[in-house]
């Protein structure tokens, strides 16, 4: 009786020096949208008609009123550290410096399937920030960064 009680205090003590996982995640699909002044990216639901506006309002800067990330993203496992979503642009230089500009928002964390979030770049930042060339956006949880999604020019 006494070695099977070694033995499962031996079993017991190597199954809690098993590390813990820690979260993964990643950001799945970044859909950059310009915004009219109504604050729709579109007229109607339809794809093709979507794609069409968001032609128009690249053509016409004077009828947009911002522009708001998509994000699909999704995270496995605990998170230890709350979860957060960065998104960080780039712009016309002035100077030798081009613009930059970051928008940060703090996320529950999803299930196995990805989840949307919206972040939004309107008002009085987007009109004096001017024309976003490159942007990126990486998902956090704390200060270790789990994905990233960026555009060609970053």
């Amino acid at each position: 009786m006494r070695r099977f009680c070694y033995w499962l205090a031996l079993i017991g003590c190597l199954a809690a020096a098993i590390p813990l996982r820690a979260a993964t995640g990643s950001v799945v699909k970044v859909l950059p949208h310009f915004l009219d002044y109504k604050g729709r990216n579109a007229v109607s639901p339809n794809l093709f008609e979507r794609d069409s506006y968001q032609v128009y309002l690249r053509k016409n800067p004077k009828f947009r009123s911002g522009m708001r990330f998509d994000v699909q993203w999704k995270s496995k496992g605990p998170a230890w550290g709350s979860l957060k979503l960065k998104v960080e642009m780039r712009g016309v230089a002035e100077g030798d410096v081009p613009k930059q500009f970051v928008l940060e928002q703090r996320l529950e964390p999803s299930g196995w399937l990805g989840t949307w979030t919206a972040i939004p770049f309107v008002g009085k930042e987007y009109k004096a920030f001017g024309e976003v060339t490159a942007w990126r956006v990486t998902l956090w949880e704390g200060d270790q960064l789990l994905g990233q999604q960026q555009s060609f020019l970053w």
